[in-house]
C-alpha cells in the first residue's frame, strides 16, 4: 500500500462513478484488519502512529468512495476539472429558475405538507442528477459537464438542509 495511492487504487476498484457498495464495505474492514493501531501495539509507538496514518487514510478513503457527491468530485477532480464551489458558481439558467422556485415555496411553505412536496421535488431532482453523473462520468468523461453537475447537488443539498431547518422552525411555533 502507498499513501500517496488514489482511493480506487486503496480500494482496488475501478475509478469510475458506479461502484459496488458492498464491495467498498468488505474492502473497508479488509484494510482496517490490516492497518488498525491496535495490531501494532507490540511493536511500539513510532509503528502505531504509522498504523494510525493508515487507518485515518483509510477511513478518508472509505467516506469519499462511499458518498455518491464525494465520488463524483474526487473523480472530476482527479481528471482535471476542480469543482471550485466557492470561486464558480455559475449554473444553468433553468437550473437557477428552478432552484428560484423552490426557494420561493420553501419561504411560503406554512405546514408539514407544503414541505414535503418541496422534500419530494428536491429528492427527485437528486436522483436525476445522480444518474446524470453516472452517465457523465462512466459513459462520456465528460468531467467539466460533471463538475457543473456536483456543484448543481450541492445547491440541492443545501435546500434539503433549509428544508429541513424550515421544518424545525414550524415544530417549535405549533
Amino acid at each position: 500500500m502507498n499513501l500517496q495511492s488514489t482511493d480506487f487504487e486503496l480500494f482496488a476498484v475501478p475509478a469510475r462513478f458506479a461502484q459496488d457498495a458492498a464491495q467498498l464495505d468488505a474492502r473497508w474492514k479488509e484494510l482496517q484488519r490490516q492497518v488498525h493501531p491496535d495490531r501494532f501495539a507490540a511493536e511500539g509507538a513510532a509503528a502505531q502512529r504509522v498504523a494510525a496514518q493508515w487507518s485515518a487514510r483509510v477511513n478518508e478513503a472509505y467516506r469519499r468512495l462511499k458518498d455518491p457527491q464525494k465520488r463524483a468530485a474526487y473523480l472530476c477532480e482527479l481528471h482535471g476539472a476542480p469543482i471550485g464551489a466557492e470561486s464558480n458558481t455559475a449554473m444553468p439558467p433553468a437550473f437557477l429558475m428552478q432552484q428560484m422556485e423552490l426557494r420561493e415555496q420553501l419561504e411560503d411553505a406554512r405546514d408539514e405538507p407544503a414541505l414535503d412536496t418541496i422534500d419530494a421535488q428536491a429528492a427527485q431532482l437528486k436522483r436525476d442528477m445522480l444518474a446524470q453523473l453516472a452517465h457523465q462520468i462512466d459513459a462520456e468523461q465528460a468531467w467539466p459537464a460533471a463538475a457543473q453537475s456536483v456543484r448543481a447537488l450541492m445547491f440541492l443539498d443545501k435546500l434539503a438542509g433549509d428544508v429541513d431547518r424550515r421544518r424545525e422552525t414550524l415544530e417549535q411555533g405549533s
